[in-house]
Order: C-alpha cells, then structure tokens, then sequence
C-alpha cells in the first residue's frame, strides 16, 4: 500500500512506566458488569430497535445477570425517554439492578435527564465530554482549561439535582471521551477535577470510566495508561474505575484484560462486540475467557443458543460461525488429527473421572454453554479422520469398532464425502457404516440358523439363499462360530478364507439389547475383510458378522454341482 507515510500513532504513552501488572498471568475475579447494547448497540443497528424490542432486550440482560444497564440518552430521544419512564412506571428495575443514563456536560441536558429517573430506586448518572488532542484542535478549538472547566460545572450540576432528589441512590460516571487520545496527564487532571468536586456530594459511588473510544494502540499501551490513571487518580480507594473498550484494531477484549490486569474495576461493553465501526468490547468472550480460567463471570450463558437466538432476533444481526464460544462451529473439529485427540481426550476423561477439563482442542466444555457433542463437536467431512468417524459411530450408535477396522471405516466415509462434496450427518454416516458392513447379505444371505450339541461338539445347521437359490450346510466345531465357519467351508458350498479376529460388545444405546459381533477373515492371499452383525442374540449376531465378512471378500466362489 502507497500511503502508510500519512499515519502516525494517535495515542499517548504515560510520562511513567509502570510493569508491575506484567507479571500477572491471570485474573482473578470478574469486573463489574456494564452492559451497553441499549445504547452503544442500538445506536449502531441499521434500524435501532423499537420500544417493545428495547424492553424485551433490557428483560433478556437482566434474565443474563447484569446488575448494572446503560439504557440510553433520555434527554436527546424520545424513544429513550419513553423506554426508560416505562422502566421506572411498571416497576420493572429489580432492587439489584441499577440502570445508567447518559448526558453530556450541558445545564439543560443534565437538568432533563435528573427529571427522567425520578422514581428510580438506583441510578448511575454518566457525565462525559471530549478530553482528546483531536478534539480540543479540531472540534471544539478550546484550550486545556476550557475543558477542564465543562467538567467541573457538569460534575457540580450533578451535585446539585442529585441533593434534590433523596430518594434515588445515584452513582456517578465521569467519561473523558476519546480517553486513548488524551494526552495521560491531561486526562488525569480533568479525571481528578472531577473527583474532587463529587467526593463532596452525595453520590454513593463514583466511577472514572476510561473509553478507548477509537481503538488506536495496541492494548499493552492502553493497559499503561490505565495503570497510570489507577496509581494516580484522587481518592482512589473510593473510585471504581471502568473500562469501555472499542475494536477498531481487533483487539478489544485483548485491551479489555490487559486493563484490568493493570488495576480496572468495571467494564462496559456488549453482547457478542455489537456497536458502531467494527464494535465494542465483546461481553460474551471476556466472561467465557474467565470461566474457563475456572472463575465464575457472574453471568449466566448456560445456554448459549438461547443467547444467540435472542441477540439475532432483536438486533437483526448475526453471531458469526466462528464467533468465540458462541458461533455454530467453534466447537467442531473437522480435522482427523483433532479428531482423534478429542475422542482420546473424551475417553480418558471417563476413564480417570478426571475432576478438571483439559480436553485437546477443546477450552470450554461445549456442554457448559448447552451445546451438544454429537452436533456440535466431531463433524464429518472428506477432512476428517477415523478417530473422529469412530468416535461418531460409538458415541451416537454405540458401535465400538476395533482397531484394525477404524482406519477402513474412516476411509469409506471420507470417500463418500469427497466425491459428495458435503460434510455428512451422524445418521448419513451411519447408513453408509451399515450398508458397507452390517448384516450384509449379498450375495450370501442367511434365512435361519440352528445349533445342537453333539457330545463336545457343536453342530451349525445354517439355510442360505445365494442369489435366488436355497442352500443348507452343516458344520461340526468346538464353539458355535467354529461349527458356522466350517458349515461355510463344506461339501456344499466351497468357500476360501482364514479366521482371523472376533470382538463383540452389546450396543449399549439400543433399547433392545442387541448385540454387535466383528468378525476379521483373510484370503489366500492374506488380504482382510471384516463384516459385522447385529442380533439380540449374539451367537446369530456371530453368524451374521462371518457371512458378512464373507461376502466383503473378493474372491471367486464354486458351487457344487
């Protein structure tokens, strides 16, 4: 590209350097939650949400766990006033849920915005104006202390309605928008201005909210300058400081955990990034990222299609396929190597009873965001391996193939995919694995079987139909299998094979208690074939398997005249 020389950094490193939250290599406990869809995402649809839609979204966070909803800008929309009077009116604020308005530093705008919470129980004011180099210059043409001064007379007009209203506990919120533009010591000035004026009144909390509101660095340079403001802000035992991150660069939940590494208290963002140019701070991802740290986020996404359903449904948008934790494949594994890992990972869980999830490939249990294994986690197409097949047929079918059969198996379903150029569902799958293997009967097909002891002996008297005609052959072996195979290999029907493996198991997902026989044969020329039967008595499920193996085999039959 031609023009990389017109850029240059927007952003301010801090006059100091601060590492110690470097070395932390995790969080500890979740922030507090701010969710801002009814205003930062709704003010970024193509069509913003309606007033039914609003309050259907504003039930669905609270349904979720936040405790804290920005639900808009009353003073500048109708729309948001009506929404947050019918709040207030249908009592439909929960004691432990607080809403967030916003206004700018404006006497009449803040005046407007007081009148319409009154009737709430619990309120965070949010006051901001633009703090940013580009701003000052370009916008407003005002000097350092200009600004600092819109601040103040908004943070004393605070002081003076809240008073006036007792009966609402107010906390208040102090932006200096465009915070990551913001020359560090400016913003810690015009931040502490602020503080200073409300340590006096009556607020019961008090939150410096620090917004990258274009993203411009790269997160460890935002994370310093929260490091900076938290090691400097006034009061700072008294100060909740909030983060509100957006995703110009694609790294907002990066600088979202980096900043609370470096001493945030809060965030404030979004369900799934929702907001203008490429979003806010995703909410989803940052919970989940802690949840599978083994934090509880405080946040309920156990079911996690229910979520998406409810954010397309009322944003018109889409969750992406490949969306953390949340998109229709972030579970599936279409690669045989992850495949295979997977289902050992899967195995060795059941078989250690292991207490803590380390499953390869997988960092979040699909089952704790209610998705489903057998849907969502080993998919099937020409990429897949014989693990992951295998591990399909067992799981959902209960056939639990022997090892030297995974490899075959596996290259017949990956066939059938490619040449159908299409991922295959369990039940297509289980129809090719069936058609191939089970129960074959072409051009052998068994009609009955009978056994009889004869002193040690076993006696197999099988009735066939080889391609329309009707054939009986007897047997004598030491075992029910022996006396089928040597029935197969008499007088009457003269078949060339070597047994070579049996296995069988009940198919424990059937109702019915069938069983599953595999039987291995080999030609004369030692090449192998297995068939497999299923039966609800096994020694028939055996005799099906040896048939079946049979006619897989590709050898040339006689039939006695």
């Amino acid at each position: 590209m031609k023009n990389a020389e017109k850029y240059k950094p927007l952003y301010y490193m801090p006059p100091e350097a601060i590492t110690d939250w470097i070395t932390k290599d995790r969080l500890t406990k979740p922030p507090v939650w701010c969710s801002v869809d009814l205003r930062d995402g709704n003010q970024a649809l193509v069509i913003p949400m309606s007033l039914e839609e609003k309050v259907a979204y504003y039930k669905f966070l609270v349904q979720i766990g936040f405790k804290e909803i920005e639900v808009g800008f009353p003073a500048a929309s109708e729309t948001e006033y009506e929404f947050l009077r019918i709040l207030i009116d249908q009592d439909m604020i929960p004691d432990d849920v607080t809403v967030q308005v916003l206004t700018q530093s404006r006497e009449h705008i803040i005046e407007k915005t007081f009148a319409a919470v009154k009737g709430a129980k619990r309120v965070v004011m949010h006051l901001y104006n633009s703090t940013s180099f580009a701003q000052r210059q370009q916008v407003f043409r005002m000097i350092e202390d200009e600004i600092i001064a819109i601040a103040r007379e908004g943070a004393r007009l605070f002081n003076k309605f809240a008073k006036s209203m007792p009966e609402t506990r107010f906390d208040f919120e102090y932006s200096p928008e465009s915070f990551t533009g913001t020359e560090p010591a400016f913003a810690l000035d015009i931040c502490n201005a602020v503080i200073d004026i409300w340590k006096e009144g009556p607020a019961k909390r008090m939150i410096i909210n620090l917004p990258a509101t274009v993203e411009t660095s790269m997160p460890h340079v935002y994370a310093q300058q929260i490091a900076y403001m938290n090691r400097h802000l006034n009061h700072r035992e008294d100060v909740i400081i909030s983060l509100h991150p957006h995703n110009d660069r694609g790294t907002g939940v990066a600088a979202a955990e980096m900043g609370l590494l470096a001493g945030a208290d809060r965030v404030e963002g979004t369900l799934f990034g929702n907001g203008e140019r490429t979003g806010n701070v995703d909410l989803i991802t940052l919970a989940l990222n802690l949840y599978t740290h083994g934090i509880d986020p405080g946040l309920n996404l156990s079911d996690m299609p229910a979520v998406v359903r409810a954010y397309e449904e009322w944003t018109g948008l889409q969750v992406g396929p490949r969306h953390p934790y949340a998109g229709e494949l972030v579970f599936a594994a279409f690669s045989g190597s992850h495949q295979d890992a997977i289902a050992k990972g899967m195995n060795f869980r059941k078989e250690r009873d292991e207490p803590h999830w380390t499953v390869p490939y997988l960092p979040l249990d699909p089952a704790d965001v209610n998705r489903e294994y057998e849907a969502d986690v080993i998919r099937i197409n020409s990429q897949s391996g014989k693990g992951g097949i295998s591990y399909i047929l067992e799981r959902n079918f209960g056939y639990n193939l022997p090892k030297d059969l995974r490899a075959e198996v596996g290259m017949l379903i990956k066939d059938i995919s490619d040449k159908a150029h299409k991922e295959l569902s369990p039940k297509e799958i289980l129809g090719a694995f069936v058609t191939s293997y089970v129960n074959f009967a072409q051009p052998i097909e068994l009609v009955n079987v009978d056994w009889r002891r004869e002193g040690e002996r076993t006696i197999a008297e099988l009735d066939l139909r080889i391609r329309g005609e009707k054939y009986t052959v007897i047997g004598r072996g030491n075992g029910s299998l022996d006396a089928v195979s040597r029935a197969l290999r008499g007088a009457d029907l003269q078949l060339i094979f070597k047994f070579e493996d049996y296995y069988q198991h009940a198919l424990e997902t059937e109702s019915d208690a069938r069983a599953a026989a595999y039987v291995k044969i080999s030609d004369k020329d030692g090449k192998s074939y297995w068939g497999i039967g299923v039966h609800n008595d096994i020694t028939t499920a055996s005799t099906y398997a040896l048939i079946s193996a049979i006619n897989r085999e590709n050898i040339v039959w006689r039939f006695v005249e």
